[in-house]
């Protein structure tokens, strides 16, 4: 198994993200720059960190999103490589037009970091298929701009399509209809603003965010 953690000027979470893989999955892993202009080969996962790249100028995520990388990140997920943005990486994913939506200022305007409980919205996903059946899982939120808007046309169309995967079960930022994690049409590149990687082993409150990595990893 191979994965590959791209990294970002103001990315502070690629370390964690890279070490959630190794020890949930085994899978080797390879950090990538972000002016790299390829991947490595054979990729099982391709996740896109957390944390301020380019220090959130301009909106979160927006120049990222033009960074030489991400055409060869889409390249990938066109072939059906799994992709996962958590938090920083979902609003790249937003603004890189891989996912729709966008993500806002937190309703309350605070930065929110603390433990979180999720409900599993569609189990059937190849990031989730793991939780077998499981509602609630623990992870841990961190920004302050996970306020998720889209369009009422859009909320109904990723709602009735099975594409919003987590829900808040209770909501602190504002996200429209609880959203806090969604995925693609083909079902493939998942952003969700809840960190797997804080919570992948019992020491860290949760070990719930090791089953996202090992179902993604069981799919491939």
């Amino acid at each position: 198994m191979k994965a590959a953690v791209v990294v970002f000027p103001g990315s502070n979470c690629d370390r964690d993200c890279k070490v959630a893989v190794e020890r949930s999955t085994g899978a080797a892993v390879d950090m990538v720059w972000h002016q790299e202009t390829s991947l490595p080969e054979r990729l099982d996962l391709i996740v896109l960190p957390g944390g301020f790249s380019y220090g959130d100028y301009l909106r979160t995520g927006a120049i990222a999103a033009l960074s030489p990388v991400i055409q060869a990140v889409k390249a990938q997920a066109e072939r059906g490589v799994p992709v996962l943005g958590v938090c920083n990486g979902f609003q790249i994913l937003c603004e890189a037009g891989m996912l729709p939506g966008a993500l806002l200022r937190n309703a309350g305007l605070k930065y929110v970091c603390k433990p979180i409980d999720l409900v599993v919205a569609n189990g059937q996903t190849r990031f989730t298929a793991g939780y077998q059946g499981q509602r609630t899982v623990t992870m841990t939120q961190g920004n302050g701009d996970g306020n998720y808007f889209a369009d009422e046309a859009t909320l109904d169309r990723i709602e009735g399509e099975g594409q919003v995967v987590f829900r808040y079960a209770e909501n602190p930022n504002g996200s429209a209809r609880d959203i806090a994690g969604l995925m693609n049409e083909r079902g493939n590149v998942l952003g969700m603003m809840p960190h797997p990687d804080r919570a992948f082993e019992p020491e860290l409150g949760s070990a719930d965010g090791a089953t996202l990595f090992q179902s993604v990893m069981a799919a491939a």
